[in-house]
């Protein structure tokens, strides 16, 4: 499968690390292909380099603003001219997504998907890897939508929330 994974381009502590660690070793090891921001930097690297470590292909969608930051060992990389076209090509891409922890950039991607998602425009499946409880406040949203008729979808249909590295691979090799 070609999974792409929204995550964070930061530095962060070993409590998010060693999950996405985890999960970069199962993807590479299952011979999947990780889609994703293509850069060195933080979680986005880290991925990265456990994916291919494992014997996964890597295939990088960055930005031209960010050309300084891409990781130089990616099977291929393909420069987008801004984030609306390298999220386009992110979701094009994939078989599959998956939202590791992030910031403002990957709640961005992940509200898209689920936006498109909801309009019948994908039915790829989406599966959060809730690491420490960090996305808690999102699904609490996304259930009170659902509860209260926001959704022409039932949230099920949309999304899934996984604790486990391998239970989020196994949902999305369940669902595919």
């Amino acid at each position: 499968m070609n999974i792409t994974v929204f995550c964070s381009a930061y530095s962060l502590d070993e409590k998010y690390t060693a999950p996405a660690a985890e999960f970069a070793r199962l993807l590479g090891a299952g011979g999947h292909t990780l889609v994703w921001g293509g850069s060195h930097a933080g979680l986005m690297g880290l991925l990265a380099d456990g994916v291919k470590e494992a014997g996964g292909r890597l295939v990088g969608i960055s930005v031209e603003f960010l050309a300084h930051k891409t990781y130089e060992g990616a099977d291929e990389l393909v420069m987008a001219r801004d984030l609306a076209e390298r999220k386009a090509q992110l979701l094009a891409r994939a078989d599959a997504l998956v939202v590791l922890v992030g910031g403002l950039g990957t709640l961005d991607e992940i509200t898209e998907v689920l936006e498109l998602k909801k309009h019948a425009m994908h039915e790829k499946p989406v599966v959060v890897l809730d690491t420490e409880g960090f996305y808690g406040g999102l699904r609490t949203q996304l259930e009170r939508m659902d509860a209260e008729g926001f959704l022409p979808r039932p949230l099920a249909e949309l999304i899934s929330f996984a604790a486990e590295p391998a239970e989020a691979l196994a949902l999305l090799e369940e669902k595919n």
